[in-house]
């Protein structure tokens, strides 16, 4: 029987409340927000096609994280990985001499805008989305992402996970078992802590901010881990340790109110968008720099100079 207007009405009604937490996954196994957003459209596009079939032997939520994770392996199959610059060499030795320019043929991996995720999923499960572990999983095959989102993250059962994949319940555990391995390998323990969020947590962002836009070198000096990271992707070169990542800021040139900060959130992490004031005296959007936090200090910098990101997070590409 065709699917009617009425139909299609409770069709929206009752699963338009998991497109965020979809979305979320998506991200996790794409790394890119783009792409995430477009295989969300398919899941629907898919569960509505086959809608009339679901009879309710799986939760919807189950069902639909089902469609999205399969969309997602058939996308991951003509998609290569999506890196950060520390995931594809070693730090940069010359901090003050010119950056080689940005390199447009890697896929890089994208943050993610907080205010596109339920709120309750950023809280629940803020750690699966940090840039670290994002990073860390685009060095897992598409397969064994899958199984430890599902089970890590999603917290499935190795049968439920099975009957997604096709596959036995042994192999299933044993993926996991690879798969975390894997992680342990690229992404040391301490990248993957989440600590509490809070007054501290904001605190650090209002103090970075202030020290960029009040040309502070000081302030941002104390600010800084001894063993802080700053990468930029497209551009290749990152920095490691706080001597050569100042040396870096310093001979970008610096000045009181040359830069502007935005507060943002992304990733469940603090983020800013910086504006910089360019000869003529316009404020204009340079990047999405999302900061990750440890004991109340700056332990790495990532900054996506990337238009588009900027405006993604709501922000204009120049300032009135």
């Amino acid at each position: 029987m065709p699917a009617t207007t009425t139909d299609r009405d409770e069709f929206v009604r009752l699963t338009d409340p998991y497109r965020r937490e979809l979305l979320a996954h998506c991200y996790r196994m794409l790394g890119s927000v783009d792409e995430a957003e477009d295989l969300v459209q398919e899941t629907y596009l898919r569960a509505w096609r086959s809608y009339d079939g679901y009879e309710g032997r799986a939760s919807l939520r189950t069902w639909l994280h089902r469609i999205a994770t399969n969309t997602c392996l058939t996308a991951l199959e003509s998609r290569a990985r999506r890196p950060l610059p520390s995931g594809l060499g070693g730090p940069s030795q010359a901090p003050e001499e010119p950056l080689r320019g940005p390199v447009t043929d890697v896929p890089w991996l994208q943050p993610l805008p907080d205010a596109l995720v339920d709120p309750a999923t950023v809280v629940a499960a803020r750690g699966s989305l940090r840039l670290a572990l994002v990073a860390a999983l685009q060095h897992l095959p598409a397969r064994q992402r899958a199984v430890l989102i599902l089970r890590d993250v999603l917290a499935w059962r190795a049968p439920e996970v099975a009957a997604v994949l096709g596959t036995s319940t042994a192999a299933v555990k044993s993926s996991l078992q690879r798969a975390r391995a894997r992680l342990d390998e690229v992404a040391p323990d301490e990248d993957l802590v989440v600590e509490p969020e809070g007054a501290a947590d904001r605190e650090v962002l209002d103090r970075y901010m202030a020290a960029f836009e009040h040309a502070d070198m000081d302030a941002l000096l104390d600010l800084l881990q001894d063993g802080v990271e700053l990468e930029m992707p497209p551009n290749l070169e990152w920095f490691s340790g706080k001597k050569d990542v100042l040396n870096f800021l310093r001979s970008r040139g610096h000045g009181e109110g040359r830069y502007k900060m935005l507060p943002t959130r992304a990733n469940g992490q603090p983020a800013v968008v910086m504006y910089v004031r360019g000869v003529d005296g316009v404020l204009r959007a340079h990047s999405v720099q999302v900061l990750t936090v440890e004991g109340g200090t700056v332990a790495r910098i990532t900054a996506f100079i990337d238009l588009d990101q900027v405006e993604r997070f709501g922000f204009p590409r120049v300032l009135a």
